[in-house]
């Protein structure tokens, strides 16, 4: 049986188990768009303050939007208290997603200093609540749109709860759990332990989704067979390389793939850039490109001196003439 095959999340069916993390600072419209062109069957925006959308819900826009591309999209939200979410799950009605998620996983120090993101893990009571209010939101505003929760292993070694915090999330409502095997206090450093994907994908009874050092479709293949987990989360191993969600979908159905060629990958760094402009003006999305193109760059023959080159472009037509060069 191929590893690849719908995802049931609540009410919703996802065609295929091949997803878009929300990563922040870079699963904005333009890099979302770019991977479900590319194969992804399901997206997450970037973690959007549920503080900030109750503040100013025009400003939060350009994070929350649905891209053109985008047939189905989930919009994650992150705060620490319960009516707040409420609040800001019930703004994302104009937007129609067909998920809601809940971060509990981010590690940055400006998230955790407000009791969210990963710090709701020393809370499993007071993430419970939250998923309770988030799912009532969605009941009230949404027409019942599945709540998902991302999470991580635990807050530090001697904290592992990912099993407690997910079971807590399921009974209040949680129709997919995302686990990220690590714990807070690495970061992103050392190693995921994907035996606590396998691990939850036995005790809890709603999709596990696994996370974690998914870098080429040959990790993403061991992941799903190793853990039996539903669906698996492309992250850091997506950044400047949408063209991983294909060429894991032709692994799995197939048994084989090919890279894009050099060619292929500038000129979509080109269309990234240029979709950027359209949202956030020329200038900003000049300065944001420079770390997607570094990525998109990577491993190319000549590719440092490319780089050089392009973290000094301020205009579309100084990309496009570089990378005609």
């Amino acid at each position: 049986m191929s590893c690849y095959h719908p995802v049931v999340i609540g009410s919703l069916q996802v065609p295929g188990n091949l997803f878009l993390a929300p990563v922040a600072g870079y699963s904005d419209r333009a890099f979302r768009s770019l991977c479900v062109e590319q194969g992804a069957d399901f997206t997450w925006t970037e973690l959007v303050s549920a503080e900030a959308l109750i503040r100013n819900r025009v400003k939060a826009e350009p994070l929350i939007r649905r891209a053109d591309t985008e047939e189905r999209y989930g919009i994650q939200l992150f705060g620490a208290d319960p009516q707040v979410m409420y609040k800001a799950t019930a703004l994302l009605a104009p937007y129609h997603p067909e998920v809601v998620d809940i971060n509990c996983g981010c590690p940055v120090p400006k998230v955790v200093k407000t009791g969210a993101g990963s710090a709701l893990m020393r809370q499993p009571s007071l993430l419970g609540r939250i998923v309770e209010a988030v799912v009532r939101s969605s009941r009230d505003h949404l027409q019942s749109v599945p709540v998902t929760v991302k999470m991580r292993s635990g807050w530090d070694s001697r904290s592992i709860n990912y099993d407690t915090c997910a079971r807590i999330a399921v009974e209040a409502g949680a129709a997919l759990v995302s686990l990220h095997a690590r714990t807070r206090a690495q970061g992103y450093g050392g190693k995921s332990n994907w035996f606590h994907i396998q691990d939850l994908v036995s005790r809890i009874k709603v999709p596990v989704a696994g996370s974690g050092d998914l870098f080429s479709p040959e990790d993403g293949e061991t992941m799903l067979r190793e853990t039996g987990c539903a669906g698996i989360l492309f992250a850091r191993g997506a950044l400047g390389n949408p063209f991983i969600f294909c060429a894991t979908r032709a692994l799995l159905l197939t048994g084989f793939y090919t890279q894009p060629e050099a060619d292929e990958r500038l000129r979509t760094g080109l269309r990234h850039v240029q979709l950027l402009a359209q949202d956030w003006g020329e200038k900003t999305a000049c300065l944001e490109m420079r770390k997607h193109f570094c990525a998109y760059t990577k491993g190319l023959p000549g590719g440092a001196l490319l780089r050089n080159k392009l973290v000094h472009a301020e205009t579309l037509e100084e990309y496009r003439a570089i990378c005609r060069e």
